[in-house]
């Protein structure tokens, strides 16, 4: 089968979604697919083929929104190249520029568009309003919502529940398939090469044996409620001094969350990374004792599922987002409030057996998401398009 997918963002820009659709054309290739990209050049503003590795970039103008760019939702020159790929489907990951070019080549070329939903856009409106006319900007985001998940695809993807049941209550009718994000999981196993680069880390972090190190992966946003979980360390501190908080990751309140540590007095117990090369998550993931989040606002949390596939346990605030990953006193614990995340972080760090019990079960719970096993079910969803487009 030859595939197009369409995405906003790719390697080597790093977030969920671009980690997501780089596995998804791995684990096709690696099942005999043919796999092309198109996608935002976001490393200048000029119009790229790659034709050895099939992969379009096209111009666009920087939107405040991290590194990302919009771009234009017509490209005459990319149209050209995409008619000798002689596509069988089109896998859009976005709902905007490179979405809605996605559709204009799936009428013209008479081929099915299967579609992700990844963003709760209704949650990230302060981004472009500044928390200014929310009820409005939240209508116009379920508004936009609906167009592209409900009337502008054949088939509909998400990776949970959680999103599925909140499509629904916005009248979405669509049949809806809930595939789980895959990952690279045999990546995120400790292995003799990574152990050198994890005593760097440690080393670098001044990260003592005795420490228990409490990882946090992702942006540094608003949206992952990183200013409650600070609050929440600092009542945590007075339980025990070598608790060690790191995060890992950029973004625009990396600043704000800063002056926080620095005013609360926490700033030996509270570690900056900013933003790391991919290809070191992995270690990172294995320098910690265990996973946190306190983001509710989550379609899935990738990141998560990482640190399981690291054998951490997981202790989130409980989101219908973490329900299908996380099994409470299996491979981690939920928490409501600060004192029951503080119960949870004394338990797992006391409690040698549990722990040592949470961490296999991590290991164990992750086999429904491996990068093959995500493919497939994508490609399930890809022949249901095809047959039903023939149909109608």
């Amino acid at each position: 089968m030859k595939i197009g997918l369409f995405t906003e963002v790719y390697p080597p820009y790093i977030s969920g979604v671009s980690t997501s659709v780089q596995m998804l054309k791995e684990a096709l290739e690696k099942m005999h697919h043919t796999v092309y990209v198109v996608t935002a050049n976001l490393i200048d503003n000029k119009f790229k083929y790659d034709a050895k590795e099939r992969i379009i970039y096209l111009p666009g103008i920087k939107t405040g929104i991290y590194e990302t760019k919009l771009t234009t939702i017509y490209s005459k020159k990319a149209l050209k190249i995409i008619k000798e790929w002689d596509l069988d489907v089109i896998h859009s990951q976005t709902e905007f520029g490179v979405g809605t070019f996605s559709r204009i080549v799936a009428k013209k070329l008479n081929i099915p568009v299967v579609h992700t939903y990844h963003t709760i856009y209704e949650d990230y409106t302060y981004y472009i309003t500044h928390n200014h006319f929310k009820n409005l900007s939240k209508k116009l985001a379920i508004k936009l919502t609906k167009f592209y998940c409900d009337k502008k695809c054949n088939e509909l993807i998400v990776p949970t529940l959680k999103i599925a049941t909140l499509l629904k209550q916005y009248g979405i009718n669509k049949n809806i398939h809930i595939i789980p994000t895959g990952i690279d999981t045999e990546k995120f196993i400790i292995n003799k090469k990574m152990i050198p680069i994890i005593k760097k880390i440690k080393n670098k972090y001044k990260i003592k044996d005795t420490d228990f190190v409490i990882g946090n992966v992702g942006r540094v946003a608003q949206e992952k409620n990183l200013i409650e979980e600070i609050k929440a360390f600092k009542e945590l501190l007075k339980y025990g001094e070598n608790y060690k908080l790191m995060i890992v990751g950029d973004g625009p309140l990396l600043k704000e969350i800063k002056n926080l540590v620095k005013k609360l007095d926490i700033e030996k117990n509270v570690i900056f990374t900013g933003k790391v090369k991919y290809e070191l998550m992995s270690a990172y993931y294995n320098t910690f004792n265990v996973m946190i989040s306190f983001s509710t606002t989550e379609t899935q949390g990738l990141t998560i599922i990482e640190g399981l596939a690291a054998s951490l346990p997981v202790v989130a605030i409980y989101d219908e987002a973490f329900t299908d990953m996380v099994t409470s006193n299996y491979n981690g614990l939920f928490f409501h409030n600060t004192e029951e995340f503080i119960q949870a972080m004394i338990e797992l760090k006391n409690n040698k057996t549990k722990y040592k019990e949470f961490k296999t079960n991590a290991k164990n719970s992750i086999y429904k998401y491996s990068k093959e096993v995500f493919a497939g079910e994508c490609l399930k969803v890809y022949f249901q398009a095809i047959k039903n487009y023939k149909k109608s």
